[in-house]
């Protein structure tokens, strides 16, 4: 049987099918095992899963997990999914890509020259997933407060015609059993790409959830550094601060 994934596909006139299908020569960057231990595109995952449904990502509960989106001001467009656990917090993000070639390896480039701009510095380092960057950014201070920095660990998987980024912070990039626990929160990430030609790189549909409570009560909070913020949805930026104008979704 032929593999649909494996056929060359025919240009059809539509720019964004024939970027998505051009070969950009850069190589998929990906765990060996990432069919089997994720994070799954949405072929691949278990349909019988109580995945809360985002649009283009499923998250998959467990408990102490919380969730925040990230969405533009202006727009109330959902921009990122912001994920705290177990003392870490992760931001995720899916974005279209090639067919047959991965984006991992030229946004890692984009994310240092955008933290060296910042004022911050960068280390290329071999995490469970590949290649990662381990970041420490300034961090946006009140005045007359001392200058402090955070640490932030980028990490990328490029799967089937997608590409997910997740930016981790918190116990997460520095300690190994809190990075274990963020990682295989990671992996249980679900990504829904769908049929419709994209260009790549760009952001994949994201939607507020069906299926979990908002937190009435909750404030709205602020990504960490190194995160994108709200309106900033390409996968090479890295503000350094940001808004999100959305209470956490609780007890997912």
């Amino acid at each position: 049987m032929t593999d649909p994934q494996s056929e060359t596909p025919q240009p059809n006139g539509d720019p964004a099918a024939e970027a998505e299908n051009a070969d950009t020569r850069q190589p998929k960057s990906a765990p060996a095992d990432r069919a089997e231990s994720g994070p799954f595109d949405d072929a691949e995952a278990n349909a019988v899963r109580p995945y809360v449904d985002l649009g283009g990502v499923r998250i998959l509960p467990r408990e102490g997990l919380h969730l925040r989106l990230e969405v533009a001001e202006g727009t109330q467009r959902v921009v990122a999914v912001g994920l705290e656990y177990a003392g870490s917090s992760l931001q995720v993000q899916p974005f279209a890509a090639p067919r047959s070639s991965g984006l991992w390896h030229e946004i890692r480039g984009q994310i240092i020259e955008q933290i060296q701009k910042q004022g911050g510095t960068t280390a290329l380092t071999d995490g469970p997933f590949g290649p990662e960057l381990l970041a420490e950014i300034p961090a946006v201070v009140t005045a007359g407060a001392p200058p402090t920095t955070r640490i932030a660990r980028f990490i990328g998987v490029d799967g089937p015609r997608w590409f997910l980024r997740g930016v981790i912070t918190g116990a997460g990039a520095t300690q190994q059993e809190a990075a274990e626990r963020i990682e295989d929160l990671f992996r249980s990430v679900v990504v829904v790409r769908g049929t419709a030609p994209m260009p790549p790189r760009d952001l994949i549909p994201l939607s507020m959830p069906q299926n979990a409570t908002l937190g009435q009560n909750a404030a709205a909070g602020q990504t960490a550094p190194g995160q994108t913020p709200p309106g900033q949805a390409a996968p090479g930026q890295t503000p350094p601060t940001g808004r999100s104008t959305r209470p956490p979704v609780t007890n997912v």
